[in-house]
């Protein structure tokens, strides 16, 4: 639980469709239709700062993060990868692993902020991000 009366999110449930894990942490598919391929890794037990998680932790944490990074790049074929570790809405360690393309809504901004174009992601993007969870699975292990 986190120090605020209301309940961790990341806690009560997965974040999102788990597409791999681990003991120390999950891999789970944003529910962001704008963004296929969108990853998170979340920290499986509560901790609110990196700095809150052992050097052990911490590197098991970054490695798994990584490896993310360079499923999602060569699963996506991205003009750019975003990585992000922000816990301002969830104060709950994790990391966003995020896919980033020239047409995409908030590009080059970050996607949240304010969108520049209309709703719309080629058919391909969503296909090739049906493959993430096997690439997981061959690169870090079932």
């Amino acid at each position: 639980m986190n120090s605020s009366s209301a309940p961790c999110e990341f806690c009560a449930a997965p974040g999102g469709a788990v597409l791999w894990q681990n003991d120390l942490c999950r891999v789970v598919r944003a529910d962001e239709p704008d963004y296929p391929g969108f990853c998170r890794v979340i920290l499986k037990r509560h901790a609110t700062e990196m700095a809150d998680l052992g050097e052990d932790e911490r590197s098991g944490l970054m490695a798994v993060v990584f490896a993310v990074e360079a499923v999602v790049r060569e699963t996506m074929q991205p003009h750019k990868m975003n990585l992000a570790s922000l816990g301002n809405m969830i104060p709950h360690v994790h990391w966003h692993v995020v896919p980033r393309f020239e047409d995409d809504r908030h590009y080059p901004g970050p996607i949240w902020a304010a969108p520049r174009r209309e709703r719309g992601v080629a058919p391909e993007r969503a296909k090739r991000a049906e493959g993430i969870a096997a690439a997981l699975a061959r690169r870090l292990g079932s």
